[in-house]
């Protein structure tokens, strides 16, 4: 099953973020364990990613994330091991709250798109599951 942007549940939501607009332009900001919900350590992103191209392909065992569209436009798949799910992120006030154990895939990404990722732990190897069938396993614990 597909569903477009909306409330998932507790594993996967829209994150809102707040906007201050003025006359000379609109600002966004967010900080951890308030709009974010874990205390981030670590910030990366994506840019330049051919049209054509797909990145993610994985899940993790504990790290949380939340990734924005801050330019542009892609395609979050999401799959929990049940149901998958379609979430195009298009706005840089909007995020994608993921939790571990959620496999993703990113798609369709327009030209220009600039991917932030917000992470609530340092990168570790260990914590990937870049297998699906053990993602599978592991999600049905």
């Amino acid at each position: 099953m597909s569903q477009s942007n909306s409330q998932f549940d507790e594993n996967v939501r829209l994150v809102d973020l707040p906007v201050i607009s003025d006359p000379r332009g609109d600002l966004t900001f967010m900080e951890g364990g308030r709009h974010i919900p874990f205390d981030i350590q670590r910030v990366y992103y994506l840019y330049n990613v051919p049209v054509d191209a797909e990145r993610g392909g994985h899940a993790h065992r504990e790290l949380e994330q939340v990734v924005f569209a801050l330019s542009g436009s892609f395609r979050m798949k999401i799959d929990d091991g049940k149901t998958k799910r379609d979430v195009w992120l298009r706005s840089p006030k909007k995020g994608l709250y993921i939790r571990n154990l959620i496999w993703r895939e990113m798609d369709k990404f327009s030209q220009g798109a600039v991917c932030m990722v917000l992470a609530s732990q340092p990168y570790d190897e260990a914590d990937y599951y870049r297998d699906y069938e053990e993602f599978l396993a592991a999600a049905r614990k």
